[in-house]
C-alpha cells in the first residue's frame, strides 16, 4: 500500500525490498537488543511504551472550530465545567469572530483575575469592542445584557481611569455612559451609579440628593440591593429627601434579608444603625410594609412590565452613544459604586 506498492505486480520495488532487508537482517537483529535498550532509557518513551503518560502531541491537541458560534458554545461548556483556563482559546476566536457574549466574558475574567491574569486594560478592551460593534438600528438582538453591561463597565472605569494605560479619569464620560445605560436599557448598576454621582457630586456634579432618590427608586424596585438599602437610609434620616421612616426601614430591612458575602456586610451594618434609632412604631409599620412587599412579589405571575424612566433635570436626556473610556473598584463605604453585574443569562445561538 502508498509508497510500498509503486511497482506493482511481483518485481520491482517490491523484490528489491526484499534483498535489502536480507542482506541487512544478521546486523538488525545483532543491534536490536542494543536500540531497544536504548530506547527504553528515554523517559518519553517508557511513557509511551507504558500508556501511563500522553505523547507531547496528546496533550497539546490541535483545537479546530468550524465557527464562532460553535467557539462560543465549546467555550461556554468548558466554563460550566469549571475549566477557565481551557475555556480562553474558545472564548478568544469567538471573540475575534464578533460573538458579544464571548467579549463579554473575557472581559469579566480579565477584571476579575478569573483564569487569566488580572488586567483592566484588556478587560476594558473586549467591552469596548462590544460598545463599539453596538446598534440601536438592531432592535432584536439577544446580547442587549451583554451590551448594557459592558457600558457600565467602561463608565465605572472612566471614574478614576486605569493605571499605567491611556485610559484616563473622566467623570463626565462616565455620567454620559451611566445616563444611556440606565435610559435606554433601564440598568439598575446604571441607575444606582448615577445616584452615586449625584450624592457624591463627583466631577463637580452639582450634588442633589432628592434626584439621587429618584435614580434609586427605579433600581430599588428592580431588587438592586445597594439601591435599596441606600434608599431606605436617605428616606429614614430625611437626608434631602422627605423623612420616611417607615418606609426607610422597609428598603433597609429588604436589603439585608438579601445580603450575600462580606461585600453585602455595609448594608447590614447601615440597617443595624437605622434600625436602632428607630421609635417602635415605625418599625412595627416597617414590618406591615416589608409583609406586603412580599406578597407583592409573589403575586406577580407575567413578566414585570417595563419601568418608566422618569430622566431628572441637570445634564439633559441621554446622550447619543459616544466611543466609550474606560472599570473602578468602589469608593468607601457604605455604599459602594455598583460593579457591572453578569447580563441576563443568555445561550450562545445554535448554528
Amino acid at each position: 500500500m502508498g509508497a510500498l506498492e509503486i511497482g506493482g505486480g511481483e518485481g520491482g520495488c517490491v523484490c528489491s525490498r526484499s534483498i535489502a532487508v536480507d542482506r541487512w537482517a544478521p546486523w538488525t537483529r545483532r543491534l536490536a537488543p542494543l536500540v531497544l535498550a536504548l530506547a527504553l532509557s528515554s523517559p518519553g518513551a517508557a511513557w509511551a511504551l507504558d500508556g501511563s503518560q500522553p505523547s507531547p502531541i496528546e496533550k497539546i491537541p490541535l483545537r479546530l472550530f468550524k465557527s464562532a458560534q460553535q467557539a462560543l458554545r465549546m467555550g461556554i461548556e468548558e466554563l460550566r465545567a469549571g475549566d477557565s483556563k481551557s475555556s480562553i482559546e474558545a472564548l478568544k476566536y469567538a471573540a475575534e469572530g464578533g460573538q458579544s457574549l464571548a467579549q463579554w466574558k473575557l472581559g469579566r475574567m480579565y477584571a476579575d483575575g478569573d483564569g487569566v491574569p488580572h488586567d483592566d486594560l484588556k478587560a476594558y478592551e473586549y467591552f469596548d469592542q462590544i460598545v463599539r460593534n453596538y446598534s440601536e438600528d438592531e432592535s432584536d438582538r439577544r446580547d442587549l445584557g451583554a451590551v448594557s453591561n459592558a457600558i457600565v463597565a467602561i463608565g465605572i472605569y472612566s471614574l478614576n481611569g486605569i493605571a499605567n494605560s491611556p485610559i484616563q479619569a473622566d467623570p463626565d464620560r462616565a455620567f454620559e455612559l451611566f445616563m444611556y445605560a440606565a435610559t435606554t436599557f433601564g440598568d439598575p448598576d446604571a441607575q444606582y451609579n448615577l445616584a452615586r454621582m449625584y450624592m457624591d457630586g463627583v466631577g463637580g456634579l452639582e450634588k442633589n440628593n432628592m434626584r439621587a432618590a429618584r435614580w434609586l427608586s427605579l433600581a430599588a424596585e428592580k431588587h438592586h440591593r445597594p439601591a435599596q438599602a441606600v434608599l431606605g437610609h436617605l428616606l429614614f434620616v430625611g437626608d434631602g429627601v422627605p423623612r420616611q421612616r417607615a418606609h426607610g426601614l422597609m428598603w433597609l430591612t429588604i436589603a439585608k434579608n438579601a445580603a450575600h458575602g462580606a461585600k453585602d456586610q455595609w448594608m447590614i451594618d447601615l440597617f443595624n444603625k437605622d434600625f436602632g434609632g428607630a421609635a417602635d412604631d415605625d418599625k412595627q409599620m416597617a414590618s406591615v410594609y416589608v409583609t406586603e412587599y412580599g406578597k407583592g412579589r409573589e403575586e406577580v405571575a407575567a413578566p414585570p412590565r417595563p419601568v418608566p424612566v422618569e430622566v431628572p433635570n441637570g445634564r439633559g436626556n441621554a446622550p447619543p452613544l459616544l466611543p466609550p473610556s474606560g472599570m473602578s473598584r468602589p469608593p468607601a463605604p457604605p455604599a459602594p459604586m455598583a460593579d457591572a453585574g453578569p447580563p441576563p443569562p443568555t445561550e450562545p445561538p445554535r448554528e
